[in-house]
């Protein structure tokens, strides 16, 4: 299954993390992919809004994992730009994450694609200047259960 969302503004990119995050539930996992500067901090703080968390999200580029525990479910925001292998995901018990009552959303997944169950959501931000400087096509991909 494939969507496609156009957002004109900032504003519409973090609703449309919001309303995507009002429907997640737990052990969901959400992979967020697009180069610097397309808009994934800003669709990350609409979904943690949608859940319901009330702490300023901030990327976790440092730390690999921000937990969030204020929502609706713990949200869990990987950034795993700085991973140099899967490995290193285990030394942050990466599994209990993932496979546990939360909410993960991974940035720059497609690092750590052997981890990534097949039924995760996959999400692209693009940018395309021709359409303006705050334009996102924002595309959802997930796999369809056989």
């Amino acid at each position: 299954m494939e969507q496609i969302w156009e957002s004109l503004s900032p504003r519409e990119t973090e609703e449309m993390g919001r309303k995507l995050a009002e429907k997640a539930f737990p052990g969901q996992i959400f992979c967020l992919e697009g180069d610097l500067g397309t808009g994934k901090t800003v669709f990350t703080k609409g979904f943690g809004a949608g859940l319901g968390i009330k702490e300023h999200i901030t990327s976790p580029t440092f730390n690999i994992v921000n937990e969030y525990h204020d929502g609706r479910l713990p949200f869990y925001h990987f950034d795993v730009y700085r991973i140099s292998c899967e490995e290193e995901m285990d030394d942050i018990g990466y599994e209990e994450y993932f496979f546990g009552e939360g909410v993960c959303l991974v940035e720059w997944a497609s690092l750590v694609e052997g981890l990534i169950p097949p039924e995760a959501v996959w999400i692209t931000l693009e940018k395309d200047l021709e359409k303006g400087e705050d334009y996102r096509r924002i595309t959802l991909r997930q796999e369809v259960a056989k």
